[in-house]
């Protein structure tokens, strides 16, 4: 049995890693290879097989693996065998529009990224709300499982305050310190217009001016522009873009400053404050790219729209809990109910079949 997986272009993190760590925790008698790319191979642990992607060791191991796991696309030219199970983790609950619901992508883009579409066997959802919308957004009609995201059981095990503290302490964290997880989405004018790859909105100066060395900003851009900045140096800033694993970068942070990005639905897991900075929020819904839920109504904890407000915000940690009690738990109710520390479990119910020679990954569809 060959696995082959895959996450973010080439990185050893969320979905996929999930999976192999539970699989090589049991023993499972499987070769596993994972897809590498430049730049991140410092993250895939000490005799872990990889090949670099779209090269030709990649895409032979593609053609010759009985199961594939990946959480994004696979945009190279392969061709699946006709024993291979594709197994489509993805990476987020939708709250921003994804493929054919977008307001814009480059001629082809789309064309391109259906041939990937049309290889999966399985996609996996994080929760009934976003069922609908990946159906939609993949014009897909194969089977779904609503299993919660393997990557997310972490954040409800029972070591996780452990955990936490040995990334603290490897990160250079002090105990008393906080530590905001700053997490912005990318931008399609951005990416495929004219303008600059990517730009930050939050002032770092500020920050530190405000809060000196007891808080620190840990700063994690989206994986397409993780080096569109280079490496941010500033004070009481650390740049954690190219660090292999999110999950560890929500236990390490206290609260969380984001805008579109999927992360609010992971770190909401945590139950700690979440502050929304949508500066854009008029362009970005309604010409930039679009949502599938109103942002305002749907927001776990408060809206602003300068960074003064984020730091204003971050200035009463406690007044800021108390504000978003109410919000937080409808929040986490409607996006979080699966995220139990069980979704792992649940998707090996779904592969171990295929691993052990039985039938094929179940087709019964949520």
């Amino acid at each position: 049995m060959k696995i082959v997986y895959h996450a973010f272009g080439g990185r050893y993190s969320d979905n996929p890693r999930a999976v192999y760590e539970a699989l090589i925790a049991r023993g499972e008698d499987a070769e596993h290879v994972w897809v590498s790319s430049a730049g991140h191979e410092h993250g895939f642990p000490e005799g872990v097989a990889t090949v670099m992607y779209g090269s030709p060791e990649c895409i032979a191991a593609l053609e010759s693996s009985d199961l594939i796991v990946s959480n994004s696309h696979l945009e190279m030219d392969w061709d699946k065998g006709p024993g291979t199970t594709y197994l489509q983790t993805w990476h987020g609950t939708p709250l921003k529009t994804v493929h054919h619901d977008v307001k814009y992508a480059p001629p082809g883009k789309l064309e391109s990224l259906d041939e990937d579409v049309a290889r999966w066997d399985a996609l996996l959802s994080p929760n009934a709300a976003s069922t609908p919308n990946l159906r939609h957004a993949f014009r897909w009609a194969g089977a779904v499982h609503e299993t919660g995201y393997p990557r997310n059981d972490v954040l409800s095990a029972p070591y996780r305050d452990e955990r936490r503290a040995r990334i603290r302490e490897q990160l250079g964290i002090a105990d008393g310190v906080t530590a905001v997880l700053y997490t912005p989405t990318w931008r399609d004018n951005d990416l495929f217009g004219e303008g600059p790859d990517f730009d930050l909105h939050l002032d770092l100066a500020r920050f530190h001016e405000r809060f000196g060395d007891g808080a620190v900003l840990l700063l994690r851009l989206h994986y397409m522009v993780s080096g569109a900045l280079g490496t941010v140096q500033a004070p009481g800033v650390i740049d954690l873009s190219f660090y292999p694993d999110i999950a560890d970068l929500y236990l390490a942070a206290d609260v969380m400053v984001t805008d579109y990005s999927s992360t609010q639905f992971d770190f909401a897991v945590l139950g700690r404050p979440i502050i929304s900075f949508a500066y854009d929020l008029d362009l970005y819904r309604d010409d930039v790219r679009g949502m599938y839920f109103d942002y305002r109504e749907l927001a776990p904890g408060p809206v602003v729209t300068t960074s003064e407000e984020v730091l204003d915000a971050l200035a009463d940690l406690d007044r800021l809990r108390e504000r978003m009690a109410e919000p937080l738990a409808r929040f986490t109710e409607t996006f979080c109910s699966l995220e139990d520390g069980h979704a792992t479990e649940r998707v090996l119910d779904l592969i171990l079949p295929r691993l052990t020679g039985g039938d094929e990954l179940p087709r019964r569809s949520a």
